[in-house]
């Protein structure tokens, strides 16, 4: 008589992490300084606070507004407040840089709330395969945070994980 397959890996301590879970769950909308530009280099400030003042921002609405200007141009400090502060009544939130970045900002953010009391003395797995691409300095970050509680931090899947770090023993 044949014994039962076991699942070893559903049976095990081993906690995967999916850094998935985290990732922002948006619409975006970008904001480019160069539509107000004069001559496409200068932004004049009389010109563009009237621009922030009588514009309809309705298209900004519940997304995150990234700001962003795409032609090689100063923009004072100032502007990106001003931006700021008229879009704030509409969007989301605002982020000055590009989708990526302000997705990389997103995952630093919640790695950085998250509490992994949960982890304390516990073989961890940050999984690492799947359908959304995920910043290498989320999985640092994690690993890092994870290193100090965890009893291993390990990257990839329950088959087939990778030693990252392992704590040593007292």
């Amino acid at each position: 008589m044949e014994s039962p397959l076991i699942n070893r890996v559903a049976n095990s301590p081993i906690i995967t992490l999916d850094l998935a879970e985290h990732l922002p769950r948006v619409s975006y909308a970008t904001f480019d300084i160069k539509d107000y530009l004069w001559q496409g280099m200068i932004l004049k400030e009389k010109d563009f606070r009237v621009a922030m003042k009588e514009g309809d921002w309705s298209g900004y609405t519940d997304k995150v507004v990234l700001v962003i200007c795409s032609v090689d141009a100063i923009i004072p400090q100032w502007a990106y407040a001003l931006i700021s502060t008229t879009l704030s009544s509409v969007a989301h939130d605002i982020f000055v840089g590009s989708q990526q970045e302000y997705i990389k900002a997103s995952y630093l953010t919640a790695i950085n709330n998250l509490d992994v009391s949960a982890y304390a003395d516990r073989p961890m797995i940050l999984k690492g395969c799947g359908d959304t691409t995920i910043p290498p300095e989320a999985f640092s970050r994690m690993a890092m945070k994870l290193k100090d509680v965890a009893k291993s931090v390990m990257y990839g899947e329950a088959c087939s994980a990778v030693p990252i770090h392992k704590k040593p023993k007292k």
